[in-house]
């Protein structure tokens, strides 16, 4: 069996206080007697400027069911909101299928009225920061895989759809942080975000255009959103078989190639955005 992919106990790493006066800025609470996490949105930019040049050889990961196991905090987050509402808790299948899309599509396909959402999605972070962000690991091997990637020549990006406000502050706790060189998410506002438009996000932040010339770029996620996200951008997507897609997903949204360990990754990854072996 390749490395990789089992779930493992947390890689753990103290967690980062970006502390300050600026107003706009959330506070997610931590685990028990490790502090408060204060994120600022301005935080978006400040600590997306390591990429100083365009990338020629760019991998944008997926954060949820890629490189990390995030099912436990979302989906205990996720049932507690429904509990909040009043509303009938979906079973541990679907609720597991809240992992990766944004939950502005997913709880109104699964009971939650439109008129509803916002409260919904209130209830949600409510748990969520209380410390369900943290209940969370990296998969076996992904930091050995992130490493080798970045000594072959790529530049490193995580684009999520999960708010950027949660996932700088997960990367930071989990280690990830320093294995990457930028980390893009959602905005924490109303608004739909979908992947698509993270994706853009971070290509227009990291000053790459798909089809420039001598530059190559792939992503690299779990579910057919990823997919569909990329392919907005001109941009082929690897499929891990080891997060939360159903039978079939990747397939059907047209995923470039499926690949069921870090080692295959690090090759089919490598094979396509032309970094060194």
């Amino acid at each position: 069996m390749e490395r990789g992919f089992a779930q493992s106990p947390a890689v753990r790493a103290s967690a980062t206080t970006m502390s300050g006066s600026n107003p706009d800025s959330t506070t997610a609470s931590a685990r028990p007697g490790q502090g408060s996490v204060v994120v600022s949105r301005g935080d978006r930019i400040r600590q997306n400027q390591g990429v100083i040049a365009a990338p020629t050889s760019l991998v944008l990961l997926d954060l949820d069911g890629t490189l990390m196991d995030s099912a436990p905090g979302i989906v205990s987050s996720a049932a507690q909101a429904y509990r909040t509402l009043g509303l009938p808790v979906p079973d541990a299948a679907t609720l597991r299928s809240f992992v990766g899309p944004p939950l502005t599509d997913s709880f109104p396909r699964h009971g939650v009225p439109r008129e509803r959402l916002g409260e919904m999605v209130l209830a949600y972070r409510t748990v969520f920061e209380a410390g369900g962000m943290f209940d969370n690991s990296v998969f076996d091997g992904v930091p050995d895989a992130l490493v080798r990637l970045r000594a072959a020549g790529c530049t490193l990006v995580v684009a999520t759809s999960k708010p950027v406000v949660y996932a700088r502050p997960i990367c930071d706790h989990f280690g990830l942080s320093d294995l990457v060189d930028a980390v893009y998410g959602a905005p924490l506002d109303d608004h739909t975000s979908t992947k698509a438009m993270v994706i853009a996000e971070a290509l227009a932040g990291l000053g790459f255009a798909p089809g420039m010339t001598g530059a190559r770029a792939v992503m690299v996620g779990d579910r057919a959103h990823d997919v569909r996200g990329a392919a907005e951008n001109d941009i082929d997507c690897i499929g891990v078989t080891w997060g939360y897609a159903a039978d079939g997903e990747l397939d059907q949204a047209g995923a470039v190639a499926l690949v069921d360990g870090l080692d295959a990754l690090v090759a089919e990854v490598l094979g396509r955005v032309g970094a060194a072996a």
